[in-house]
């Protein structure tokens, strides 16, 4: 008989194999557990956040716009966009009815869309809606259908400052105005939330906030809404009232250099931009050009009593209503005789401007007009902003230095003439222009002398309150207006005059005895007959400053004196 001997005794080699392979395996495994979860578990840590862990963005919005008294202009408003995956939602199509119907979209038009993006993770059903509306589709609990919030921009001023304020894109970028100049500062950085997330995309758990977000800068505008609006509406009438193709009207603070009112026709609602058109985005006051006429003229016989040549009541001949220069005659509208200095500025001649310009030469004029800010960046830094045209020539002709005189050969916009009417009302000292409200002093420069300003100032008052001024439907009662008129005939493509078409322009300030408005109104081709600067753009001056004025509790400087009466005795005792 064998006897078998137990536990392997048979092959003891075998066996020791075997528990050698076991031990073999065993040690592999303990320093492969080794390796993944000490030496290794960040990878694998790393490789499990990449399938659950997702960063959110936080949305952050854009900071608020306001006028100089903290009226809201621009304001971002919480909504809500929803968005689906079209990878999840293209196997549910018996909720695609429904869903559809919730956009207020066309059922085909909806799953056409679905199924050309079918291999997509990301597409927008609808942006910015309403809270309460995304509300409604979310809980519809439609798979593959998810809402974020984000912010969409609203202008509570409307159309009245949209050419100021301009507007952003879907996406809260600015697009024109000062949302365009001033983006980086409005604009606010995104924060970012980690949160816990199934391969579906459901969220699991909201983890942690990793930045928060950091809303845009606030920008307070120098503009005030009350003079703003009575800007708009006036010369929305001058419009209306005259058939004109488009208007500006600016008013700016002597004193500060702010910009309190810029108006602009046509415009446009940045709210509802589906009508909307390229001209009517334009800030005309800031970006049309053209050549400003009478206006210049004031600065020009300024330049002469600069010059110590002329005085106020200087003695200029202006018979018979023309004069010959070299190939081109300058006219009167008519025969004005014998005026002083002031009388030039009253009737409005070119002959009296003309003698004055080529007397003393065109570089003391064209130096002043340079030194008032024509020709030249206003500084304000708007997108799109032109500087104008102020000619220079190595030797001036003597038909360029008179027409320069009172107005032509030279382009500006609107806001360089109320810079430069501006510094003249500022006792000659010129002040840097802005849009954002001033808090403290600005220090300016003197470009024309104090007291040739407070000349050429009195002569403005006389072409408004003057017999015979032009000027005369711009009064304000109660006031010391001053100002003056012009109407320029527009400029042709190829070259030359239009016969019939016409800016009409008024440039004043007030109150002549203590200055605290520049204003400049410019209506663009009126049509009904009426055309001259002191019958179209004067009484649109009048009203905008009478507001200004009064608005802004400027005390009245030509009210009558008020006269004592002597009143009789009063009897005592009563009568039944």
């Amino acid at each position: 008989m064998i006897k078998l001997k137990p536990n392997g005794s048979l092959h003891p080699w075998r066996f020791r194999v075997v528990l050698g392979v076991l031990g073999v395996c065993c040690a592999a495994i303990a320093w492969q557990i080794v390796e993944l979860q000490v030496l290794d578990g960040g990878f694998l840590r790393n490789q499990g956040d990449k399938r659950s862990v997702r960063h959110v963005p936080i949305p952050a919005h854009r900071g608020l716009i306001t006028d100089r008294h903290g009226e809201p202009l621009a304001v971002s408003t919480p909504v809500t966009t929803l968005w689906a995956n079209p990878t999840q939602l293209i196997n549910h199509e018996n909720r695609w009815p429904e869903l559809a119907k919730a956009l207020g979209t066309d059922l085909s038009t909806f799953s056409e869309r679905l199924r050309a993006n079918a291999q997509r993770e990301f597409i927008y059903l609808r942006r910015h809606m309403t809270p309460q509306d995304g509300e409604v589709i979310t809980d519809l609990r439609v798979p593959g259908v998810y809402s974020i919030e984000e912010y969409r921009r609203f202008y509570p001023a409307g159309e009245v400052a949209a050419h100021l304020v301009g507007f952003t894109n879907v996406d809260e970028v600015g697009q024109e105005g000062l949302e365009l100049a001033y983006n980086d500062w409005l604009k606010g950085v995104p924060g970012s939330r980690q949160v816990l997330q199934d391969r579906r995309g459901r969220l699991i758990k909201d983890v942690q906030v990793v930045r928060n977000a950091r809303p845009g800068n606030e920008l307070a505008m120098s503009i005030d809404m009350r003079l703003q609006y009575v800007a708009h509406r006036e010369l929305r009438e001058a419009l209306n009232t005259f058939g004109a193709k488009a208007g500006s009207v600016v008013v700016v603070d002597v004193r500060s250099g702010e910009i309190l009112a810029m108006a602009n026709h046509p415009t446009y609602n940045p709210n509802n931009r589906t009508n909307l058109r390229p001209e009517m985005m334009r800030n005309r006051a800031l970006i049309d050009v053209f050549e400003p006429g009478s206006p210049i003229k004031i600065f020009t016989v300024a330049a002469g009593l600069m010059s110590g040549r002329y005085q106020p009541n200087t003695v200029m001949d202006t018979r018979p209503g023309t004069m010959r220069v070299s190939t081109m005659t300058v006219r009167d509208i008519r025969n004005f005789g014998v005026l002083d200095v002031t009388g030039v500025i009253v009737k409005s001649s070119n002959i009296g401007p003309a003698k004055i310009a080529l007397d003393i030469g065109a570089e003391p004029l064209r130096d002043l007009l340079q030194q008032v800010g024509l020709g030249e960046s206003t500084g304000l830094g708007f997108p799109g902003e032109s500087v104008g045209r102020l000619p220079t020539h190595r030797r001036w002709r003597p038909v360029e230095t008179a027409t320069l005189s009172y107005g032509y050969g030279l382009s500006v916009t609107a806001t360089q003439l109320a810079h430069a009417y501006a510094a003249l009302a500022n006792n000659g000292r010129r002040v840097p222009l802005s849009m954002l409200r001033v808090d403290q002093p600005v220090a300016g420069e003197q470009v024309i002398p104090e007291q040739v300003s407070q000349q050429a100032l009195a002569m403005l008052r006389a072409t408004v309150d003057g017999e015979g001024g032009t000027g005369s439907r711009a009064r304000v009662p109660g006031y010391q207006i001053g100002g003056k008129t012009g109407t320029v005939h527009k400029t042709l493509p190829g070259g030359g005059y239009a016969r019939d078409r016409y800016r009409s322009v008024f440039a004043g300030v007030a109150p002549i005895s203590n200055p605290r408005f520049a204003a400049v109104v410019v209506i663009d081709e009126p049509s009904k007959g009426q055309y001259y600067g002191g019958l179209v753009a004067a009484p649109v001056f009048g009203q905008v400053m009478a507001n200004a004025l009064r608005l802004l509790n400027v005390p009245p400087d030509d009210m009558p004196e008020l006269q004592q009466v002597e009143l009789p005795p009063i009897n005592g005792g009563s009568r039944g």
